[in-house]
């Protein structure tokens, strides 16, 4: 079965760049990997991040799908617990009237940010998460024209064309929710890197058809650093090692550092261990290496389709990263 690649976009602030650069910058990956052949094109949530521009992804949405032309657009993913189903229900019906048949609705259960942004985002009160399943369950319904809670209304505009629902998530639990639910799942193997493929054989074993998804579809998001040799790889990836590690040390980092930065850093022993475990989120190496454990990574989880986040700097090389996966997979 041919392997299928898609994008994964947080609209990361790079060295030397500003926040109108970073959306600007995913404008302009959409466009590129739009004409590269790439399935699908999410864009994350986050929240208070200074070194992230993406906070409200479904506007992002509407952006890129208005000037792209064949790829799916979509969310990867609404924070789900912070909003009310109805409203997201909304949202993404007026996202597919507007673009039929190229939207996704991807959904998260994380906070997406520092802890007060879930109480910011919720008047002051801590979401209840454990409502989540009952939370997408009330969205499929919604968005295929019910009206689950009983309040006798429909998410607008009704259409002939209905908006895919995917789980992004990291961990088992979210991926039987999905199976139950009959959504699509994608494993954030980039959040966490040890994720097991037995997260995906849960949302297999536990898919119940829907009138979403009648055949269950799962996917793996992950970050790719590629380069000409390894050794270049290795150095563009010295700035996504540094930039994870500060995020574990819960320091504030305002942009992604330049490779050129990064790779001067001198680490402990700790900060070493640290940067290896990382190493799991991400896939290093070559044209040759990186398509190899792809394909691997692919074959391990059971699954045909690749999201490929790559963060590395500058711009130009991230458009090159996607260009040449592009080629080496013959998308």
């Amino acid at each position: 079965m041919t392997l299928q690649l898609s994008v994964l976009d947080q609209s990361p602030l790079l060295q030397g760049h500003n926040e109108q650069d970073a959306l600007a910058q995913t404008i302009a990956l959409a466009k590129h990997v739009d004409q590269l052949g790439y399935k699908r094109f999410w864009m994350s949530e986050h929240h208070s991040t200074k070194s992230l521009a993406g906070s409200a992804p479904e506007i992002l949405v509407s952006a890129v799908a208005a000037q792209t032309k064949y790829i799916r657009v979509g969310t990867g993913g609404v924070l789900l617990p912070h909003y009310t189903p109805y409203k997201v229900a909304e949202t993404f019906r007026v996202l597919e009237g507007l673009y039929p048949g190229r939207i996704d609705l991807g959904i998260g259960r994380a906070p997406g940010g520092m802890p007060g942004v879930n109480y910011a985002l919720n008047r002051g009160q801590y979401p209840d998460v454990q409502t989540y399943p009952t939370q997408v369950s009330h969205l499929i319904d919604y968005i295929i024209g019910g009206s689950p809670e009983g309040y006798e209304v429909k998410a607008t505009p009704l259409g002939e064309t209905v908006p895919p629902i995917h789980m992004l998530g990291s961990s088992g639990g979210s991926a039987s929710v999905a199976g139950q639910l009959g959504t699509g799942y994608t494993f954030a193997q980039f959040i966490n890197g040890d994720g097991h493929p037995a997260a995906i054989d849960r949302y297999y074993n536990s898919f119940i058809p829907s009138e979403l998804m009648k055949k269950p579809h799962a996917s793996v998001a992950v970050f790719v650093v590629v380069g000409e040799t390894e050794e270049e790889a290795e150095f563009f990836a010295s700035s996504l090692d540094y930039a994870l590690l500060t995020l574990a040390q819960g320091k504030v980092r305002k942009y992604f550092p330049s490779p050129e930065e990064a790779s001067q850093n001198k680490y402990n022993m700790y900060e070493q261990e640290a940067i290896r475990d990382n190493r799991k989120r991400m896939v290093v190496g070559d044209v040759k290496s990186v398509k190899q454990q792809l394909e691997s990574l692919a074959e391990t989880f059971k699954v045909n389709e690749i999201m490929i986040n790559c963060i590395v700097s500058p711009f130009e090389r991230r458009l090159e990263s996607y260009t040449k996966l592009a080629k080496a997979f013959k998308l």
